[in-house]
């Protein structure tokens, strides 16, 4: 049985369960497939890997503080994060992936860092 390339449709030697002819046509295939389908997803994801790097940055030790200036001064955008944790004693955190923040007093921040 001949089998071919699922990029680019050549025959494919080797082994029987080869379903792309090159290392490239299978980056090709996988690319396509992985990329974001829409513009809006594109930027979205890449809103929150700045914010990701900008968290992560100020956040060396795993926790500490910094100010709502220096957040924006950096370009972190506030309305994109992946998840909101409420405490018991009433504390918000929002995280984007396991860099998190909480609002302190006078627009400073408490940044922290979940253990995963």
């Amino acid at each position: 049985m001949d089998k071919t390339c699922l990029e680019c449709g050549d025959k494919i030697v080797g082994r029987e369960d080869k379903k792309f002819c090159s290392d490239g046509c299978r980056n090709a295939y996988n690319n396509k497939i992985n990329k974001d389908s829409t513009n809006f997803m594109r930027n979205v994801n890449n809103k929150l890997r700045k914010n990701y790097r900008i968290l992560s940055a100020l956040n060396v030790d795993g926790k500490g503080k910094t100010t709502k200036s220096k957040l924006l001064s950096k370009g972190f955008d506030f309305e994109f994060f992946t998840n909101i944790l409420a405490t018991k004693t009433g504390n918000t955190y929002y995280f984007v992936y396991d860099q998190g923040y909480r609002l302190l007093d006078d627009d400073y921040y408490l940044l922290v860092k979940k253990e995963i």
